[in-house]
């Protein structure tokens, strides 16, 4: 029991479940973070949490669910030994996942499995993931009851759905929001918008319908980074990539008739792009009808909205010129979660350096730039420039000053 003890204490039966409910280079729609309280060096009375578990169970965040913090939170399409029925609708669940390992105490499982259930206010599914050999017949009728998946964990890392839940229809939080959104294609966690000029991301779709191969009309005309394009454009949901080819979505289409309706054919607009390349002026002002097609793409992606209404509001509180700092701070009041995922990098150093144990925002790690996420404050903040929403260009992590970064709208009202 002592070997068990050490190494099935409340990090490691974690890390455990993690890795199997939600493996590593796992495909799209598919996200995972852990509380705040892992994050720390040492686990309870001075024992340590190895590196190997601490990668294992980063990214770090503290997600609000149902009356509490969840110890993981994440959005994965379950297999079937995972559930008592296959999936919830067209989206993948929202799971929540409590952890109990072996203390000076014991093993606490009756909690764990209440704190999951209060869970189920706000997730389609809950899970207590504890020690095999800590079940009782009592623990697993009391998880039956409540439908509380119970993840038996061995110290070999073996995990075994010994109960297992069925999935719920919940209302949607702000929070829960915020990891659905990083799930999603077009989240950015572990991807990126490598390009920051949303020229390169419109001329997709008008490759995919040019008769010619599409990476090789893209690097001709407009961009030789058509990985980079391709992956911008399905984060903007102009096109959908599939196992054998990439499609284009509603949106991408229109950007198609759009083209087709001012030139006559995505040859002669791209023969326009290719013109541009090279440019810095803001594309609202170089192409003003591009323009305006790219302000609706960008404010459709769903972090523009937040990020645009927030900051009017700041505008209207006196907050006329905010820094990236004053941003981050006034986002994280209102929308901790969201704000953490969509500026902070997913890194240990990174989100353990921005929130400590208890989620609690350290203001003087934001004077940081390199903490922050570079696809939201160089490439994301350059589109919202491009369409004409944002004052200032974005910047590069290593080459940014937070404190003087300003996020000021163009047009605040």
């Amino acid at each position: 029991m002592a070997s068990a003890a050490a190494d099935l204490t409340e990090p490691h039966v974690l890390a455990h479940a993690k890795r199997r409910l939600f493996p590593p280079d796992e495909g799209s729609e598919s996200y995972a973070v852990v509380d705040t309280q892992f994050s720390t060096e040492e686990w309870r009375s001075g024992q340590r949490i190895e590196p190997s578990i601490h990668e294992t169970l980063a990214p770090f965040n503290h997600v609000r669910l149902g009356g509490g913090y969840p110890d993981l939170v994440g959005v994965r399409v379950l297999e079937r030994e995972w559930l008592a029925v296959e999936r919830l609708g067209e989206e993948p669940p929202l799971v929540a996942i409590e952890a109990k390992g072996y203390t000076g105490t014991g093993v606490d499982t009756r909690l764990g499995i209440t704190q999951a259930y209060d869970r189920l206010h706000e997730a389609n599914a809950a899970y207590l993931a504890v020690p095999a050999a800590a079940v009782t017949t009592t623990d697993r009728a009391l998880a039956r009851e409540l439908n509380v998946g119970v993840l038996g964990v061995d110290a070999d890392g073996t995990v075994e759905p010994l109960e297992v839940p069925r999935v719920v229809g919940n209302r949607t939080s702000d929070e829960a929001t915020a990891i659905r959104f990083q799930a999603s294609a077009q989240g950015v966690a572990d991807r990126s918008f490598g390009l920051n000029h949303p020229k390169n991301y419109l001329a997709y779709p008008l490759a995919v319908y040019h008769p010619d191969e599409t990476e090789g009309v893209l690097a001709e005309r407009v961009v030789r980074a058509t990985t980079d394009a391709r992956r911008g454009a399905t984060f903007l949901d102009l096109v959908e990539e599939r196992p054998d080819r990439v499609d284009l979505t509603p949106l991408g289409r229109e950007v198609v008739r759009f083209a087709l309706d001012r030139y006559g054919s995505v040859d002669a607009a791209l023969r326009e792009f290719e013109d541009w390349q090279g440019s810095r002026k803001r594309f609202r002002d170089l192409a003003p009808e591009w323009g305006l097609l790219t302000r609706r793409i960008v404010w459709a992606y769903p972090a523009t909205k937040l990020l645009v209404e927030e900051l009017q509001q700041m505008h209207e509180d006196g907050i006329t010129d905010p820094s990236l700092v004053d941003l981050v701070e006034w986002l994280h009041v209102h929308h901790p979660t969201f704000t953490v995922e969509l500026f902070v990098r997913g890194t240990d150093d990174a989100r353990s350096r921005v929130l400590d144990e208890d989620g609690e925002l350290q203001p003087d790690a934001l004077t940081d730039g390199n903490v922050y996420h570079s696809p939201t404050v160089f490439q994301l903040k350059a589109m919202l420039y491009h369409a004409g929403l944002l004052a200032e260009r974005g910047a590069e992590p290593h080459r940014l000053d937070p404190t003087a970064d300003s996020w000021r709208l163009r047009w605040a009202i």
